[in-house]
């Protein structure tokens, strides 16, 4: 491990037993691929335009201080049109129910999802809590339009 390792409790629940644990594929990762766990032999299959909440059959205590974001895969999003609906999405390091992925299908033909197969990739940050100071007016910039404002 890196000199900025971190150390997370991980559960296995019931149906993720068999499953692999999620690792980093390669040396320089910056994510470990989440699986899915589905019953074997009951493939879960995403219409064009359906999303569904996949389970991953694990569980987390993710450090004060810290959360867990769940991305989409590229090589799914380019060569199946399936994407992470909220992504990032974010684990609180308080939440200790399953790791669920919200995929959906943005392609043009049904998608279908094995037992076992990566569907998203789950990264840890550390996390700064703001504190809100309220004031009267704010220091101008040269930038003061929004969406689009700097061009094309």
């Amino acid at each position: 491990m890196s000199d900025n390792s971190l150390t997370i409790k991980l559960l296995i629940l019931p149906h993720g037993k068999g499953l692999t644990v999620p690792g980093y594929a390669t040396a320089d990762s910056a994510g470990m691929d989440l699986r899915a766990a589905i019953p074997e032999g009951e493939p879960l299959t995403l219409a064009p335009g359906e999303r569904g909440l996949i389970p991953t059959g694990i569980t987390l205590a993710i450090p004060q201080g810290w959360e867990g974001q769940v991305r989409p895969r590229s090589g799914l999003a380019i060569k199946k049109g399936i994407t992470v609906l909220n992504a990032p999405g974010t684990i609180d390091a308080d939440y200790r129910g399953e790791v669920g992925v919200i995929l959906i299908n943005h392609g043009d033909r049904p998608v279908t999802i094995e037992r076992g197969e990566r569907i998203a990739q789950i990264l840890f940050a550390p996390v700064v809590q703001a504190e809100w100071h309220l004031v009267p007016s704010l220091d101008r910039t040269q930038r003061q339009g929004g969406f689009g404002s700097t061009g094309l």
